[in-house]
């Protein structure tokens, strides 16, 4: 009896999806030993011929990371869907859109100019920009567009399930792996991590006031946060009280705040607005010019609310006017 066949594919997304697949450790040899993986660019020696040989649905899963904002990306994980049964996106960018995401604050215009012109590190005085097709003596080369929209995976193609995290727990990997191999899984459309908020785990959580009162919000360098106590009464912005946990809380235990990689729990609408909504109601004050400035300590509030969900939010990208396609 052949192995089920599974691929790997990463988009827009910094790499540490791939790295929590080699973190499985001396697990990953019983992964190997139980599935053919047939496509990984990352670390096996796979072109995107090698997918367009196979037949429809002739692999078992698809593991794709990062979210979508190329042609490229694009037309990979539609084929990628033609060619396996279960697409899951795999971490944060492709659930939400994550960090990558926040470019949506912003047009590509202005985003390729930084990158190409403005950098500090850049030198391009002739402010060369990358094109689509540039021809050369040799020929005719072409460059996949850069779309002006970062998307979540399942605002691209249809998704079977999602395992969230910046970058996926190593267990929920484990145990999604296992719940595919087994034929176990929950229905289409669930997020393979537990349904309750972080604070729900967290070992302070004894140390939590009822409702904490805060007159002033810190950011981790401007303070020396007490180690065992909650985060968020030291006026820290924590997010694990908006946060599906499943994370094992490792950056609280590292005396970090939650900054929510791993998403929202099912019922809520939009990731950013609740956050925002569970921070405001901590403030104390019933004075609008003293509310006024207890918030303007929350530097980058789209940063710091929707670092890895703008693409999949109510909002999903600033309007300014562009009529750039992509």
């Amino acid at each position: 009896m052949s192995k089920p066949k599974v691929a790997f594919y990463w988009c827009a997304s910094c790499g540490g999806c791939e790295e929590a697949v080699v973190d499985l450790h001396e697990d990953i040899l019983g992964v190997v030993s139980a599935v053919d993986i047939v496509f990984w660019p990352v670390a096996l020696d796979f072109k995107r011929s090698d997918v367009e040989a196979m037949k429809d649905k002739e692999v078992a899963v698809a593991f794709i990371n990062g979210a979508i904002r190329s042609s490229e990306q694009h037309e990979m994980v539609e084929l990628l869907r033609r060619k396996a049964q279960l697409v899951v996106a795999f971490g944060s960018c492709a659930h939400l859109g994550g960090i990558p995401g926040l470019a949506n604050v912003f047009d590509r215009g202005a985003i390729v100019n930084q990158a190409c012109v403005n950098a500090v590190s850049v030198v391009n005085d002739q402010k060369v920009l990358p094109s689509e097709e540039t021809t050369v003596p040799e020929g005719k080369l072409t460059l996949p567009l850069l779309w002006n929209t970062v998307k979540s995976l399942d605002q691209t193609i249809d998704v079977d399930y999602y395992l969230p995290g910046c970058p996926p727990p190593v267990n929920l990997i484990g145990e999604a792996v296992g719940a595919i191999l087994k034929g176990e899984l929950p229905a289409k459309g669930t997020v393979l991590a537990p349904d309750i908020a972080l604070c729900d785990d967290c070992v302070r959580r004894d140390t939590k006031p009822e409702k904490p009162a805060l007159k002033e919000f810190f950011r981790p360098h401007q303070v020396k946060a007490d180690p065992e106590k909650c985060l968020l009464a030291q006026g820290l912005l924590c997010l694990g009280p908006v946060t599906r946990k499943g994370c094992g809380s490792v950056c609280v235990k590292a005396n970090m705040p939650c900054t929510g990689c791993m998403g929202p729990t099912s019922n809520v609408v939009d990731y950013g607005a609740k956050a925002l909504s569970a921070i405001a109601s901590l403030v104390d004050s019933n004075d609008d010019k003293e509310i006024a400035a207890i918030i303007s300590k929350v530097a980058d509030p789209v940063g710091t609310f929707y670092r890895y969900s703008l693409p999949a939010s109510l909002l999903h990208r600033r309007y300014n006017g562009s009529t750039e396609r992509g």
